[in-house]
């Protein structure tokens, strides 16, 4: 039977890293997430599984430690909010160019800057446009519940380890403190150094006979080599974006207008949408669970019964950039959006469509 436990999106996230047969946890704490290490303190996984949890001295030094173990095809992650991240970008370019496996959760916070403690959603550019220096992705996984906190741990990991690369779980501070019942699978093993070098064998193994088997960089001298590298990268960002979208649709069959949100907005919207349904207005709830890959061509599908498209965000509008290349011009994308962590409730957010669709 499974368990089910009422706890924090925060704390589901280290609950799922144990059982999910995770290595290693390198983090730095800064709020709102700084229950993700805490919860892991509190467990003591090393007595359990095995699994390594430190403290790093820094964000800097996190993601490099992070770097260190993917080359060793461990599963290893840290989690930290919008400056941390801000932090963490070269290294996770670094990440992306040696094509190294790993998981990085972002519990976004209201920025620039210092900015808030409160939610946010202003790091949807440096997420899903990369962040960091170069041309390359992270997966981004976008979750609007505790549960789905839990669930994207092992999923970022299985992508992560399928296309070799970063991926991020990208939530915001409501999602990230908000408590709900999750349930817990059972725990996975941790991977053996002998199934490792079975499994991977582009992993650095340390034996000594072979100490310079897999040296493993995104160092690239040679132009040449180097944009060879790049179009591999580019390549594989092409299957991402044919075979990993994942989306949720509501009320869209008979749809006239479409609101598209993600995180703690899409559960908001949710309710928006049913409040203009009972008013006769046809709208539906597109939410984009994968940031990247972007659910472009679900939108494109949508577009020609469409009236109207507003994006609803806690940003000054990141998303509905992404929206608007895939409509093309074909339909009116409309903007709402709070900043300075105020969360709309859903009736702000009808009266903001009703006038977007009044125009």
């Amino acid at each position: 039977m499974a368990e089910k436990i009422l706890m924090k999106g925060n704390e589901a996230i280290a609950h799922a890293a144990i059982r999910c047969g995770c290595d290693g946890y390198f983090g730095y704490p800064i709020t709102p997430q700084s229950e993700v290490m805490e919860t892991l303190m509190e467990e003591k996984p090393w007595e359990t599984t095995g699994m390594v949890v430190l403290q790093a001295e820094s964000e800097t030094s996190s993601i490099n430690m992070l770097y260190g173990g993917a080359c060793c095809a461990k599963k290893v992650m840290t989690s930290s909010s919008s400056p941390g991240i801000s932090l963490m970008c070269e290294g996770i370019s670094y990440l992306a160019g040696a094509e190294l496996p790993c998981l990085v959760v972002n519990v976004v916070r209201g920025g620039p800057g210092l900015g808030t403690i409160q939610p946010g959603q202003g790091d949807y550019f440096q997420a899903v446009k990369g962040g960091g220096h170069g041309d390359y992705k992270t997966i981004v996984l976008a979750p609007s519940s505790a549960q789905e906190m839990y669930d994207f741990v092992d999923l970022s990991f299985e992508l992560a380890f399928k296309y070799r690369t970063p991926a991020m779980i990208l939530a915001d501070g409501i999602v990230g403190q908000m408590m709900e019942t999750v349930e817990l699978r059972p725990i996975k093993p941790r991977i053996s150094n002998e199934e490792i070098i079975a499994k991977y064998p582009w992993a650095t193994t340390g034996k000594p006979q072979n100490r310079n088997q897999n040296v493993i960089t995104s160092l690239a001298m040679d132009a040449a080599v180097h944009e060879k590298l790049n179009q591999t990268l580019q390549e594989k960002y092409k299957i991402m974006e044919r075979d990993e979208v994942r989306f949720e649709i509501v009320n869209c069959e008979d749809a006239e207008h479409l609101i598209i949100a993600y995180g703690c907005m899409a559960r908001i919207c949710e309710s928006t949408v049913e409040q203009a349904r009972k008013e006769g207005i046809k709208v539906g709830l597109l939410r984009p669970i994968t940031l990247f890959p972007f659910p472009t061509n679900e939108i494109k599908r949508l577009v020609p019964q469409l009236k109207t498209i507003m994006s609803v965000e806690l940003s000054a509008g990141q998303m509905v950039e992404d929206i608007r290349l895939a409509v093309n011009g074909k339909v009116p994308v409309n903007f709402f959006g709070r900043l300075g962590g105020i969360v709309p409730s859903p009736e702000e957010v009808l009266d903001a469509f009703k006038q977007s669709i009044s125009k």
